[in-house]
């Protein structure tokens, strides 16, 4: 499918607000919506946003009609999640991809956003962004700077380029694999699975995060991916932040155990360490673009996601 990147934002643009998972933190998304007009932005935020149907946002019509609307209103320039939480697959049978693709337009956020990713990329061709939302991380007083500094990306194409700087890099499997970057969140990566959404994952470069899982947990997780196939023809494997992913109980293996060994079997280049996910900093980058992960200069360079 062609790559379809969405246009740069310029100041004065127009941007919208939704929530297509759960009901964000009000005091926090007030905080998120004005930074984002502090980057000279205009600001229209969805109907269903300050809505709460038990953990979700509205129903999933009324969430659905948010994505919809936004993606069709012609001064709409970005999407801005408010935050993740649940319920982004409910929408994924519903979308349509078809206006999307017509419309493309950046489009941002993480955790159960990446429900959302898979779908629209692999519906539509459509680069798609992954980096901190405005009411569960931007709005927070303790927001580092470096994760505001991933929204200027999206104002000039420029590649996103992690090296050891932002944080220690550890070399798993060596080597250097190129291919379009995919990924976030595994658990929802993992729910994909056996749905019109299922990622595919071959040449690819794959990403994965968690946050409040336990190692049994991820261990059930990487083992139906690597059961499924999507281990097996992959070009690479970028770890991210794994949050409060420790265990609960005395006798279990260790998240790095577990990690290790799915990784080492899959003897694919791969690093981990990168402050991408539930994290603080956050750093941003596009999905569905090309990326090359190099482990002898511990560098992942990730293709600009705008024109």
């Amino acid at each position: 499918m062609r790559l379809l990147k969405p246009n740069r934002l310029n100041k004065g643009d127009t941007v919208g607000v939704i929530a297509p998972a759960s009901p964000p933190n009000k005091k926090n998304l007030e905080s998120g919506i004005e930074f984002l007009k502090g980057l000279g932005l205009r600001v229209k935020v969805g109907k269903s946003v300050e809505k709460i149907y038990g953990y979700l946002a509205g129903s999933d019509q009324e969430r659905l009609d948010d994505l919809h609307a936004m993606f069709l209103d012609s001064e709409v320039k970005a999407i801005f999640c408010a935050c993740g939480g649940y319920g982004t697959a409910r929408l994924a049978a519903n979308i349509e991809y078809k206006m999307i693709k017509a419309n493309p337009k950046i489009f941002w956020g993480y955790s159960d956003i990446t429900f959302l990713h898979t779908a629209i990329r692999q519906e539509t061709g459509m680069i798609t962004f992954h980096g901190p939302m405005l009411g569960s991380d931007i709005g927070k007083e303790d927001v580092h700077p470096l994760s505001k500094e991933g929204f200027q990306q999206l104002f000039e194409p420029t590649d996103v380029v992690y090296s050891k700087l932002f944080s220690p890099l550890e070399t798993l499997v060596e080597g250097v694999g190129s291919g379009e970057l995919i990924g976030g969140n595994l658990s929802l990566l993992v729910s994909t699975l056996g749905t019109p959404y299922e990622i595919d994952t071959k040449g690819k470069l794959l990403f994965i995060e968690d946050v409040n899982e336990e190692p049994r947990s991820v261990d059930r997780m990487l083992n139906q991916l690597k059961m499924a196939g999507k281990l097996d023809d992959l070009n690479g494997i970028v770890i991210g932040d794994f949050c409060d992913c420790t265990s609960k109980r005395d006798l279990s293996l260790t998240l790095e155990e577990v990690i290790n060994h799915y990784v080492l079997s899959a003897n694919k280049p791969a690093l981990k360490g990168f402050l991408m996910g539930h994290c603080n900093p956050h750093v941003s980058i596009p999905l569905g673009v090309q990326a090359t992960l190099n482990t002898h200069e511990k560098r992942l360079i990730v293709e600009s996601g705008i024109v």
